[in-house]
């Protein structure tokens, strides 16, 4: 997998921490994320929209404009130009704390990702959300605060997760009952794992995966 991130900022709630890319990264502005990149001092590679949230159309070199009336929101149409460029992993920013439906839609964007074996991570106020398919997650010994789980297939058969404060072995979760949510760091390394299904992961600014 290409180790390299695609960020992608849109004009969603931005961050307590903002985007930090490296050499070989992708930086997209997604509509009105330009604006906040631009309170960070920071220059995206690329800038796309329909503009609807900026409601101008940024003097940017790299520029993709959409037609308003389209099937994929702008993160989305941010995320599919990222895999075009070969990016695998892609961090969301500013893609939570608006819109509850533009919410729904990145959440529903790490699945897509997952499914595809690909990584995403939607990164909120105090919290990040991502996805795992038939696979594992794991965080260091040092992490703290909490840890949700939830089956975005109608089933998620063979989840373990390990090293929190609740564990489960070998257990069937289902996309309606939230039998996973708040769980809690305890000092030692943890892993989540499924089998088979995608899972939705949310943990806390204080967790860091391996």
């Amino acid at each position: 997998m290409n180790k390299a991130l695609c960020y992608i900022v849109g004009a969603g709630e931005p961050s307590s921490v903002p985007p930090c890319p490296r050499p070989g990264d992708l930086l997209i502005a997604a509509d009105g994320g330009f604006e906040t990149l631009r309170v960070h001092g920071l220059t995206p590679d690329l800038v796309i929209g329909d503009f609807d949230s900026l409601r101008e159309v940024p003097d940017h070199p790299n520029l993709v404009r959409l037609n308003p009336i389209k099937d994929e929101t702008d993160t989305l149409s941010a995320i599919l130009l990222g895999q075009q460029r070969g990016y695998e992993r892609f961090a969301i920013y500013g893609g939570t704390g608006g819109r509850t439906d533009h919410t729904i839609a990145n959440l529903q964007n790490l699945v897509m990702l997952a499914q595809a074996g690909q990584r995403g991570w939607l990164v909120g106020q105090n919290e990040v959300f991502t996805a795992i398919h038939n696979g594992c997650i794991r965080f260091r010994a040092d992490s703290k605060g909490y840890l949700s789980v939830f089956s975005m297939t109608t089933e998620s058969t063979g989840v373990c997760e390990s090293g929190l404060k609740y564990h489960l072995d070998n257990y069937t979760m289902t996309n309606a009952y939230p039998v996973g949510v708040s769980n809690e760091f305890t000092g030692s390394a943890a892993e989540v794992s499924v089998e088979n299904g995608t899972l939705l992961i949310l943990y806390t600014m204080e967790a860091t995966e391996l």
